[in-house]
């Protein structure tokens, strides 16, 4: 049990790491909260500082998480034999449990005075340590509806409600925690965009284009 509570911890000490907030002040001397959006996310830096910055902040984010949801397998419940006694439904469990302690890390990142950002990229990183096959799909959901949309905004939440329909219709997943576990995220990426569902029925949601569109001459 002490070993559980020390990886949970961890895991939220590990989603505290604030790339976009150290990123900023560091090679940039500023703090990425006082800018755009406010948020400390990958998102937000890109509007801001751009790709070069962007980039590195993204693939830390999605690190952290699924580096701290990997700390399950130096659990007990990884252990083969605890696996053949009690399937994998404590490992699966445990799993969900540390990645909301990583994206609650990032959210409220105890290294940078409890302000982080919405934790779409380390849930992203986190989840797909608990179930790649549906975050691989959602992953290319996400790039479909960017390219499409431009909007990231609702790129992450269209993934993020795709997860559990992949889940259950694409894999045949009937795990209740799991698929339990998938409509949360669901609603908590509706929930944590509430103003940005705001500014797309109003057309002002800012668009980001990854690759800007040549000007005709």
């Amino acid at each position: 049990m002490i070993a559980n509570i020390f990886f949970v911890i961890l895991a939220y000490l590990l989603g505290s790491i604030p790339s976009a907030v150290w990123i900023g002040k560091k090679y940039y001397g500023i703090d990425i909260r006082e800018h755009g959006s406010k948020n400390a996310g990958a998102t937000n830096t890109l509007r801001v500082l751009g790709r070069r910055a962007a980039l590195p902040v993204f693939a830390i984010d999605v690190l952290k998480g699924y580096v701290a949801v990997t700390l399950s397998h130096l659990s007990m419940y990884s252990d083969p034999d605890y696996c053949f006694f009690y399937g994998d439904g404590p490992l699966i469990n445990f799993k969900i449990i540390l990645v909301v302690a990583a994206v609650l890390g990032h959210i409220f990142p105890i290294f940078a005075g409890f302000r982080g950002g919405k934790g779409v990229a380390t849930l992203a990183g986190a989840v797909l340590a608990v179930y790649s096959p549906a975050v691989l799909l959602c992953l290319a959901t996400f790039v479909v509806v960017l390219m499409v949309s431009h909007y990231v905004s609702l790129s992450s939440m269209t993934a993020g409600v795709m997860f559990p329909i992949y889940m259950v219709f694409v894999y045949r997943q009937t795990y209740v925690p799991l698929i339990v576990f998938g409509c949360v995220i669901a609603l908590l990426l509706i929930i944590t965009h509430r103003k940005n569902i705001k500014r797309l029925i109003a057309g002002t949601e800012s668009k980001i284009y990854l690759w800007r569109p040549r000007k005709r001459h």
